[in-house]
C-alpha cells in the first residue's frame, strides 16, 4: 500500500512538473513577441534625422547655443543651420534648397512663400509653408549703435541729420534690417539726401553691418538690439513706433520637408522656456 502511495505521488508530481513546462513553453513566445516589438519601437525612435533649418542672421548666436540643448532632448537629431539674410534664404528655398524650417525676421519673406499670404506680398503665388505650422516666434527691436567710444558723440536717432555723421551703415534694401531703416530714414526725412551725398555705406545682412560698426568703419550703424547685444556694441537709440513697424520673426515648417513630424518638434522646442531665457538673454521676446 505504501508503494503504491509513492507512485501515486511521484507520477502527480511528474504531470505538474510536465502542465508548468507546457505553460512556460505557450508564454516564452508572447514574452519574445513582446521584446520584439518594444526594439522595433526603440529602434524606430532612435531613427536618425537630419533637419536643414534656414534661419535669419541675427539668430546666429542663439540658434547655435539652442542647438547644443536639443542634443540632449533629441540626440538621435541633427540639426544643420544655413544663416544668411531673409531675402537670401527666401529666394535658395524658391530656387530648390532642402529646407525643413525657415524663420525670418520679417513677415515679407514668409509671406512670399505662404499661399494664404496676400497676392500683393506672395506675387508669385508660391506654396511653401506647411498649413498649420506657421508661427510668430519672437520680437526683436531695431537700435542705433555706435563703435566703442562713440568717436562722433552720435545720441540719437535725429542726430543721423545733423553734421555729426560722415558715413552711416544700413542693411540692403532686400533684406529685413535694411527695410527697417529705410523706413527709419524716410520717416526722418533724411534718406535721399544722404544718398546723394554718399553717407550710407550697406552690408548684404545685419552680421556685415554689425561687423562695419565693430571695426569703426562706420559712425553708427542700423541694427537689431540682439546683434548688438551679442557684438558689445553700444546702443545710443531704439526705434519706436513712430520710425518704423515692429520687429516680428515668423517661423514655419516647409511643405518641401521630408521630416516633417521632427521639423514640427523641434519648432515646438523653440517656444519653450528654456528656449525663450536663450532668446531673451540676448534682447528677444516671445512675439504676442
Amino acid at each position: 500500500m505504501k508503494k503504491l502511495m509513492a507512485g501515486l505521488l511521484v507520477s502527480a508530481l511528474a504531470v505538474s512538473i510536465l502542465g508548468c513546462g507546457s505553460k512556460q513553453a505557450e508564454e516564452t513566445p508572447a514574452a519574445e513577441e513582446t521584446t520584439e516589438a518594444e526594439e522595433t519601437a526603440a529602434e524606430t525612435e532612435a531613427e536618425p534625422v537630419t533637419l536643414n533649418i534656414f534661419a535669419a542672421a541675427s539668430m546666429t548666436e542663439t540658434l547655435t547655443e539652442i542647438q547644443e540643448m536639443y542634443k540632449e532632448t533629441a540626440p538621435n537629431v541633427t540639426l544643420v543651420f544655413n544663416f544668411d539674410s531673409s531675402g537670401t534664404l527666401k529666394t535658395q528655398i524658391q530656387e530648390g534648397a532642402d529646407c525643413d524650417i525657415f524663420i525670418s525676421a520679417a513677415q515679407k519673406q514668409m509671406n512670399q512663400l505662404d499661399k494664404d499670404a496676400d497676392p500683393e506680398v506672395n506675387t508669385e503665388g508660391l506654396d511653401f509653408v506647411l498649413e498649420g505650422t506657421r508661427v510668430n516666434l519672437l520680437e526683436n527691436k531695431v537700435v542705433l549703435a555706435v563703435p566703442d567710444g562713440n568717436p562722433k558723440d552720435i545720441q540719437n536717432f535725429e542726430d543721423l541729420g545733423t553734421d555729426k555723421l560722415s558715413l552711416l551703415a544700413l542693411g540692403n534694401e532686400d533684406v529685413p534690417v535694411g527695410q527697417y531703416s529705410t523706413e527709419i530714414l524716410t520717416n526722418l526725412g533724411i534718406l535721399d539726401k544722404h544718398e546723394a551725398d554718399g553717407k550710407i555705406t550697406y552690408g548684404s545682412n545685419v552680421k556685415e553691418v554689425t561687423t562695419q560698426v565693430s571695426e569703426a568703419a562706420a559712425d553708427a550703424g542700423i541694427i537689431y538690439a540682439t546683434d548688438a547685444y551679442s557684438a558689445g556694441l553700444t546702443v545710443v537709440d531704439q526705434a519706436g513706433s513712430d520710425l518704423c513697424k515692429q520687429v516680428i520673426y515668423p517661423a514655419a515648417v516647409l511643405n518641401i520637408s521630408e521630416n516633417q513630424e521632427a521639423a514640427k518638434e523641434f519648432l515646438a522646442y523653440l517656444q519653450t522656456d528654456d528656449c525663450m531665457k536663450v532668446f531673451e538673454a540676448v534682447g528677444f521676446t516671445a512675439a504676442e
